[in-house]
């Protein structure tokens, strides 16, 4: 029996991201609120109720560390990155927010301009 080809790797792939693709997904309203302290920083998100770049970009959930807006933004593949961490996608807006505090290494968050 010849070993695994590439045809039949791609072909086993698609088949669990189509099994997988039968969920739902999750919508900015199916996250959760949040308010912690993380490594020494107030995270919070919640549901965003503005309009603007913030909300088209953050997929309508809103991220603050220690009181400032984290910029976030969902990826098409519904990952989610931040404005300090934008090569590192993470599953959800908390450990967006996390990801930001561990990279800020302590370092005040800036509000980020809005375009």
């Amino acid at each position: 029996m010849p070993g695994i080809t590439r045809r039949r790797a791609l072909t086993a792939a698609a088949a669990v991201a189509a099994a997988a693709g039968h969920h739902a997904p999750a919508t900015p309203d199916s996250f959760d609120s949040f308010d912690e302290v993380h490594k020494g920083r107030r995270i919070q998100g919640r549901p965003a109720s503005d309009g603007g770049h913030h909300h088209e970009h953050g997929g309508g959930y809103a991220v603050f560390v220690d009181g400032v807006r984290l910029h976030v933004m969902r990826n098409a593949d519904g990952s989610w990155i931040s404005v300090v961490s934008h090569y590192a996608p993470v599953a959800t807006p908390r450990a967006a927010a996390r990801a930001a505090v561990e990279e800020l290494r302590g370092a005040p968050l800036l509000p980020f301009p809005a375009n």
